[in-house]
């Protein structure tokens, strides 16, 4: 079976003090070309350290309402992926409960 290759591309472009100012993102497989971005956050797994790498970054013009949103919607999405992986409902459950306090405290459930 031929080894299938897939590529994520992201693109970032710097103010004179290296902070960002557009992001861009591109994954062919996924039908998104160039999209531009306020903000991103990658994760991945360095098994030989057993730790997590991160970037995360948002452009000078990124809400902060906005970023509040996205935070609550990546925890909210992190519980999910972590029961797929794991399973664990107990844990699940209390994730989103977490998620559900951070809404509140944040006022977005308008």
């Amino acid at each position: 079976m031929a080894n299938i290759k897939s590529k994520i591309e992201l693109n970032v472009e710097l103010d004179e003090n290296r902070v960002p100012e557009k992001l861009y993102w591109t994954a062919q497989d996924g039908g998104i070309t160039n999209e531009e971005a306020k903000a991103m956050m990658l994760a991945v797994w360095d098994s030989k350290a057993q730790e997590s790498l991160r970037v995360d970054l948002w452009t000078k013009d990124m809400p902060v309402d906005e970023m509040k949103v996205f935070f609550h919607q990546t925890l909210v999405a992190m519980s999910d992926t972590f029961n797929r992986a794991t399973q664990d409902e107990k844990m699940t459950a209390t994730m989103k409960d977490f998620c559900d306090y951070f809404a509140e405290k944040l006022d977005l459930n308008k």
